[in-house]
């Protein structure tokens, strides 16, 4: 369970890994993008890719991290000030994952360079850095996150089936039915907004005359199909 107290409800992350490269003026560009949830596991990558890539010229990185995308760091990793982790930054936080919404966190990208002998001036730079995390956003696997408030729902074990098929014709997310000795305990996932869990209360007064109560269990993020 997970009881963040961020402001945000959802938000968009990598579904996994994803490795492209791109060549620009003889120059190897090749971005890292990992699904993060920490600042350490973001910095274990650029560490990973270090010993990896042993023998290249920069390993730049940014990254973006929570529901709220509160932590944003970058590196220029030797390039010019300014040249490399800002417009690999901007990549990041300015992707749309929707028309309209820009929501992109949890992701950590290493771009390593590998350079190609042909000076790339500032402005070439930025544009390289920016076009090569963007390059890995185009065909990377990107979910929909969402933060869940958790209930469970007693019930009889006569009652407790039926019940938990009227909720998933509504639309409700069971979870899953535990069975005890004497009743049944239905475990309920709602979007954390005040209109779903309304909308929820609702539908549950009407499913069963008022007579079942709706024990709240904290929140959880889960990802979206």
């Amino acid at each position: 369970m997970d009881e963040d107290g961020s402001i945000a409800t959802s938000y968009t992350t990598l579904a996994g890994d994803h490795v492209r490269e791109i060549q620009i003026r003889r120059s190897r560009f090749i971005t890292h993008l990992r699904r993060s949830g920490t600042e350490d596991q973001a910095r274990a990558l650029v560490a990973e890719l270090r010993k990896t890539h042993v023998d290249a010229r920069h390993h730049c990185s940014a990254f973006v991290i929570g529901p709220d995308r509160a932590v944003q760091r970058s590196s220029d990793d030797g390039e010019p000030s300014g040249t490399a982790g800002a417009p690999m930054l901007e990549a990041l936080t300015r992707r749309e994952t929707a028309p309209g919404r820009a929501d992109l966190s949890d992701v950590a990208a290493v771009v390593v360079r590998y350079f190609g002998g042909v000076l790339l001036g500032a402005g070439g730079l930025v544009r390289a850095y920016s076009e090569a995390v963007s390059a890995a956003l185009d065909d990377a696997t990107l979910v929909h996150r969402q933060r869940m408030r958790l209930f469970g729902i007693d019930a009889d074990h006569a009652r407790a089936g039926r019940l938990e098929n009227e909720l998933r014709g509504f639309g409700t997310e069971v979870l899953g039915t535990d069975y005890g000795a004497s009743a049944a305990t239905l475990r309920i996932a709602v979007p954390d907004d005040a209109e779903a869990v309304a909308s929820f209360a609702e539908r549950l007064a009407t499913l069963t005359a008022g007579a079942a109560t709706a024990v709240p269990g904290g929140t959880r993020w889960v990802d979206l199909p």
